[in-house]
């Protein structure tokens, strides 16, 4: 009987050990689950804040080009047939510089051509008497320059000239830019749901108009136990993201932000909202800025990347 007593004990204290252990292997994976992820170090926050001041230097440099967004000046719809243009103002284009006749830009159907009026005007740094422009929807437009004022031809439905000048008080009197606080906080970790080939999203742009964009797939991630999600655009061997948040008008640009990522990797992708910019219709006029979809905006407050301009 006591040896029965014994095996009985024995059986049910090896019971009660496995149940303890088994309880002991769930808390701990409940406990894996719910801690966050261990904060960087020191060294990386630092490595971070160096690699974000590159990038926001690199930035300014870009805008600060010659001919980069600081120096547009101008957007001039044309019309069916001729279209002259120049500085002189009995011309239906009116320049803010160069000669008082560039030329004539013809427009017939599909097909633009620019007929020069003045040996100062070049093509692509060359004199030519008439030549087809290439719009920018179709492959590197061609420039018609004359000093420090260039034109091309781009299409948003469609034809209208972009005009720009390197003398541009928006470009010679740039100051720099303002940001959120570098915060290694808001480099995101989250997954990537990739979208089915040839999916495309509508994306509209500050003129109204819609165009259907090539969606790449969905980043989701986690913050403040929330989860949020964001579309991204297939920019070839980058993901490029449209996204308004709780801080656009309060803080950053009302219209929302831009984003590149690289490309995702076993299904994670890293976001990092430092890396937020200003879309080129925040430095002037005469930018045809897309939009957000409107899954793109966020309830959230993204203090992180470029604030509004004000130069």
């Amino acid at each position: 009987m006591k040896r029965i007593h014994l095996l009985m004990f024995k059986s049910i204290l090896s019971a009660l050990v496995l149940i303890a252990l088994t309880a002991c292997s769930t808390m701990s994976n409940i406990k894996e689950t719910l801690m966050p992820v261990a904060e960087a170090s020191q060294a990386d926050i630092n490595a971070h804040k160096l690699a974000i001041e590159g990038w926001q230097q690199r930035r300014v440099e870009r805008l600060k080009q010659p001919y980069g967004w600081l120096s547009l000046v101008g957007l001039f719809w044309l019309e069916p047939g001729e279209n002259t243009v120049g500085s002189g103002i009995g011309n239906d284009i009116v320049l803010n510089a160069g000669p008082e006749h560039w030329g004539t830009v013809i427009v017939n159907d599909d097909e633009v051509r620019f007929l020069t009026a003045n040996d100062l005007v070049t093509i692509e740094g060359q004199h030519q008497d008439e030549v087809k422009l290439i719009a920018d929807v179709d492959g590197d437009s061609n420039v018609v320059e004359a000093g420090t004022t260039q034109f091309y031809l781009i299409k948003r439905g469609s034809y209208a000239l972009r005009v720009k000048d390197s003398a541009a008080p928006g470009r010679t009197k740039f100051v720099g830019l303002d940001h959120y606080p570098i915060d290694v906080d808001w480099k995101v970790e989250g997954k990537f749901i990739p979208a089915e080939k040839g999916d495309t999203i509508p994306i509209s742009n500050v003129l109204g108009q819609l165009d259907d964009s090539t969606r790449a797939g969905t980043f989701e991630f986690n913050r403040d136990g929330k989860t949020y999600r964001l579309d991204a655009l297939d920019a070839g061997d980058q993901y490029f993201f449209l996204f308004a948040d709780k801080t656009n008008g309060h803080g950053s640009y009302g219209a929302g932000r831009f984003i590149y990522t690289d490309l995702a990797e076993d299904g994670h992708l890293s976001v990092d909202f430092n890396k937020a910019y200003n879309p080129p219709c925040a430095f002037n006029e005469y930018s045809t800025c897309p939009l957000p979809p409107p899954q793109n905006r966020l309830p959230l407050a993204i203090n992180a990347g470029e604030k509004d301009f004000h130069n």
